[in-house]
Parts: C-alpha cells; structure tokens; sequence
C-alpha cells in the first residue's frame, strides 16, 4: 500500500520517517535545505529531521542558530560524509531512513514519493536535478553537469547504485547492511553491500530533489579529484586492479568522444553556445581524469 492511499487512513498509519541530513560548514545550503523540508506534503508530525553536523570549526552554536529549531542537531567528530550520515541514524529515532545532503534542495513530493516507493524496493533512490543560477547565462561547467553530473536514474538502474544524497530505506535495512564506510565512495560501497544481502534497488522519479552544478573548473576539478581517489580506494580490494585502473584511465579521452551526441542532443542546454561549452569542458576534464588517474596509480 503506497502512501497516496495511506494518507486516506488515520494519520496513525503514515509511517514515521527520520530525515538525516549531514552537514559541514554550509550554513546558507543547510538553511534552504531546511526549508524545502519544512515545506514536505508529509504529515508534520510523521517525520523528525536530524542534523549531523561534522565538527563545522564555527562551533555547534552557529549551526544551531542556523537550524532555527527545525531538526535536532547531532555534532560527529569522525570525518567524512559517512561517519556523519551514521551519527545522525544513530541520534534519529523512527523506522524509515531519508537522507538527503545539505546542499540539496528536496522538492515538496521528496519524502512522500520515496517512502511510497519502500513498498516495491527495499533501497530507494530518488532523482537529482542540477541547479544552476541562470539558465541563461551557464559558465561551461554548470553546461557540462547540466549533462553529465547526477544520473541517478542510470547509477540506479544499470551501475547497481545509488547517491546517499537521496536515499531511502527503512531502519531494519540499514541494520542489517551496516553503516557507510570512510575514504572510498562510500554511498556506492554501502549500496553493493545492501544489493549483495538481498536488498531490493529501485529508481523513483517524483522523491526529487536539486542540487547547485559546480560553476567553476576548480571546483568542478576538485570534486573529480576526490571521486578518482575514492573510485581507486573502492577498486583497491578487488583482484587485478592495477591492470583495469590502467585500462581504464587510457579509454577516458575516448569516453569523450563516445559521450559527445549526448551533448548535442541534450534538452538540457537551450542553445549551441552552451552545447559547445559543455563539450570543452568534457574533452578537458576526460583527459585531466586520465592524467591524475595514471599519477594515483604511480604513487600507490
């Protein structure tokens, strides 16, 4: 029974969610972040919002004036994405899981449609859509993530996968799988281990929410920096590594080239300027991958 036809039972019957939200020194994203979640068309009073901020050097004080009394405020010192997402399961109190990041923007249907969803999967992931600050005017790199950056459809559908950045699951779930790891991409590590105990993965559209494209080459650069060091650390227990991590880093340029009709026929990009942008963008950072991914595997 999804929770459209729940909503016609007593309220008793929506099933009460904990919404985990990690964060670390983004007091502006947290504070829309909190807003869109305060905005759900969810009972108020079936769902509780953890904030598991990781040790923000401004103090608990400041993240706590920017909650505004909107979620309960958990400080994680272990570093990472990961240890924080645990910490917030771990101070939340109710039997679904939601997880959404700080920098995430959920749209009013995110908590409804992908607690619906726990019916038919029993790991949910939800669509991710990119934001940028005027359609208009994309620098290359908002034109190049409006294409490539949060597929979540594909991770989910054909890679086996899903981002923590939206993700649902009941409580009993997370028990079994575990928490998520540190120091490798630890939201495709965790889905792998809760697919390989038998755990359901299923894609839902309408559980939205929007994430802000990076706009610039450094943080563009910076994000991939840490995705190539955390894909190595993933690939590191696995047998002949080495020899596919090689393999793999030389086909990179020429992933490009096999990645450019998904460009020009993007409904994403209004015109040919930013078509055009997105493509720079994709041949430079292919090659800039490769380079770096070779470098990991020379200093490893």
């Amino acid at each position: 029974m999804g929770i459209r036809s729940k909503a016609k039972a007593p309220a008793s019957d929506v099933p009460r969610v904990s919404v985990v939200v990690p964060h670390y020194r983004d007091l502006a994203g947290l504070d829309r972040c909190l807003a869109a979640i305060e905005a759900q068309a969810y009972p108020k009073d079936r769902f509780e919002v953890v904030v598991a901020d990781n040790a923000t050097p401004e103090g608990a004080e400041v993240v706590a004036a920017a909650i505004r009394g909107r979620a309960r405020l958990v400080v994680v010192t272990d570093r990472g994405a990961g240890p924080a997402r645990n910490g917030g399961v771990a101070a939340s109190r109710h039997p679904i899981l939601a997880f959404t990041d700080s920098d995430c923007v959920p749209e009013p249907q995110w908590l409804a449609s992908g607690v619906a969803a726990l019916d038919r999967f029993e790991v949910v992931g939800g669509r991710v859509k990119v934001l940028v600050a005027d359609p208009a005017r994309m620098t290359p790199e908002e034109a190049f993530e409006s294409v490539f950056a949060f597929d979540f459809k594909t991770y989910i559908e054909k890679k086996g996968f899903t981002g923590a950045g939206n993700l649902f699951c009941s409580r009993a779930t997370f028990d079994r799988v575990g928490g998520f790891r540190v120091g490798m991409s630890e939201d495709v590590e965790w889905s792998r281990r809760a697919t390989a105990s038998g755990a359901r993965l299923g894609y839902a559209p309408q559980a939205a929410v929007g994430h802000p494209a990076r706009s610039n080459w450094e943080d563009l650069r910076g994000k991939w920096k840490r995705l190539n060091r955390e894909t190595f650390t993933l690939m590191a227990g696995q047998r002949n590594q080495r020899g596919r991590w090689l393999a793999r880093s030389l086909l990179l340029p020429a992933s490009a080239v096999a990645h450019t009709p998904r460009v020009l026929l993007s409904r994403e990009l209004p015109g040919w300027p930013q078509k055009l942008a997105a493509l720079g963008v994709l041949y430079r950072l292919r090659l800039w991958r490769m380079f770096d991914a070779i470098e990991i595997l020379r200093t490893t």
